[in-house]
Order: C-alpha cells, then sequence, then structure tokens
C-alpha cells in the first residue's frame, strides 16, 4: 500500500469473541485483517481510495451485525 492508503479498525467487545471473528473471516479481503484481543475483535481496513475504504467497511459492518444477532440468537 502507499503512503496515501486510507486505514480504518473497527474494535467491537463480543461474549465469545473468537467466534465472532472466526464468522467475519471468509468475507475479509486482502486489505483486511481481523484478531481477538482479549474480549475483543479488532479489524483494520486498509484501501487506496476513500470510497474503498467505505464500502468495505460498510460491509464488514453489515458482517459483523449479522454475526452478532446469529450469536445471540444461538444463545437465547
Amino acid at each position: 500500500m502507499s503512503d496515501d492508503t486510507r486505514r480504518a479498525c473497527v474494535r467491537t467487545t463480543h461474549d465469545d469473541p473468537e467466534t465472532v471473528a472466526a464468522a467475519l473471516a471468509p468475507d475479509n479481503t486482502d486489505e483486511m485483517e481481523t484478531r481477538v484481543d482479549g474480549s475483543t475483535v479488532v479489524t483494520t481496513i486498509e484501501r487506496e481510495t476513500t470510497g474503498g475504504l467505505t464500502r468495505t467497511a460498510d460491509d464488514y459492518i453489515s458482517n459483523l451485525t449479522v454475526a452478532q444477532r446469529i450469536l445471540t440468537t444461538n444463545n437465547e
């Protein structure tokens, strides 16, 4: 990535962060890195353009919302 790379870091806390991270991993692109830090899922996104960063972050947050809803529903 160039010096003009746009970056976003999304940090979310979960009861089962490993499962959330595993659910998100198949949809990660080469410009994304997801890791678990304690009870937090940390995803860093790097894209060359602001528009690309916005679209990737939006897709990630949608996937994150679905993963969390499924876990919540399964644990009820």
